[in-house]
């Protein structure tokens, strides 16, 4: 076999040469690769007894494949769609084996015929306006800690940005004033503004003011100054849900995450009358068809079409019940 073509070379020159060099993916792409294939590599390590380096691409069958994902889901619990996630990130690796590497062609076919998993697809989650005001006043403005969360929460709640946006933006990105707006870059590479509030733009002016942060450094970084990880915005969330659920007992029952405060904004703008089309643009998705999810989670919107319908003239009868012998037979 050509030296050129083993596992490890092919898994580097994948994330330089496909990744990075040609498709130049985003960091966030990135990221999602480098942890799936680390996940598999570990895996392969324990169940195989072979250091990643040593590893071939016969190792990567289909069986083991499919017991990796398995054991993404039983034993690191996660959901279906993460599961597809790591899939995908896979495929894109045995597309570039079957392209370089034609020796190990029929693996890659295999490999490439795994199918993505059906998952349940439940309403989305959201909040109400009793329950973000809760959560926003639940941080405590004596600290630092306190104003920062406060100020990343409301404006992840006022302008639907993702967590990576979020988490990503720089202190030039917010701007202040007349036509005050934070700017981010989203999926795709696509750059948006999104319009701030004068609430909110008060609250980010008195933030900033005490960060004291060069342009280019995190607008809500760690105690170190570091940018905040997903890990650490979602602990920060979790802490003030803590909070928030001793005043908001309808918090109690509801599993929010950053992406919860996203469905919350797209949810307020459609209960006012914004149109798809705009709230699709607000968000930054990719297509109008993405913000039917808001219009299938929304009971008020669904109660207001049923008001529009007349009635059924359905009056209750008595019940007759069936012959003896006509019971017996639908009984067989």
């Amino acid at each position: 076999m050509n030296a050129a073509n083993t596992f490890p070379t092919l898994l580097e020159a994948f994330f330089v040469d496909r990744l990075m060099r040609q498709r130049q993916v985003s960091p966030h792409t990135l990221a999602s690769y480098r942890d799936t294939f680390r996940l598999l590599l570990l895996y392969a390590q324990r169940q195989l007894g072979k250091a990643p380096s040593a590893l071939r691409l016969p190792d990567l069958d289909t069986p083991f494949l499919g017991a990796f994902l398995d054991h993404l889901e039983q034993e690191r619990d996660n959901s279906a769609r993460s599961r597809n996630v790591r899939l995908a990130a896979i495929h894109s690796f045995f597309r570039y084996v079957a392209l370089h590497a034609p020796e190990h062609s029929a693996l890659a076919q295999r490999v490439l015929a795994m199918p993505s998993k059906r998952y349940l697809r439940r309403p989305i989650d959201f909040l109400t306006p009793v329950e973000v005001s809760a959560l926003l006043a639940a941080p405590n403005l004596d600290t630092w800690g306190g104003r920062r969360d406060r100020a990343l929460l409301l404006l992840a709640v006022q302008t639907g940005l993702r967590a990576s946006e979020l988490l990503g933006l720089r202190c030039q990105d917010i701007v202040l004033g007349p036509g005050a707006h934070v700017r981010c870059q989203g999926k795709g590479r696509k750059v948006r503004n999104t319009p701030l509030r004068k609430e909110t733009a008060a609250v980010l002016h008195s933030w900033l003011r005490e960060r004291q942060g060069q342009s280019s450094e995190p607008a809500f970084p760690t105690t170190s100054g570091s940018a905040l990880s997903h890990d650490g915005l979602q602990y920060l969330l979790t802490r003030h849900l803590t909070v928030a659920r001793r005043h908001c007992t309808s918090l109690s029952g509801k599993h929010v995450t950053p992406h919860v405060l996203r469905h919350t904004l797209a949810m307020d703008l459609l209960h006012h009358g914004v149109d798809r089309s705009v709230i699709a643009l607000w968000l930054g998705h990719e297509s109008v068809e993405t913000t039917s999810i808001y219009l299938q989670a929304d009971m008020q919107l669904k109660e207001a079409a049923l008001a529009k319908t007349p009635a059924a003239d359905a009056h209750a009868t008595r019940y007759r019940p069936d012959d003896d012998l006509l019971t017996f037979l639908k009984s067989l």
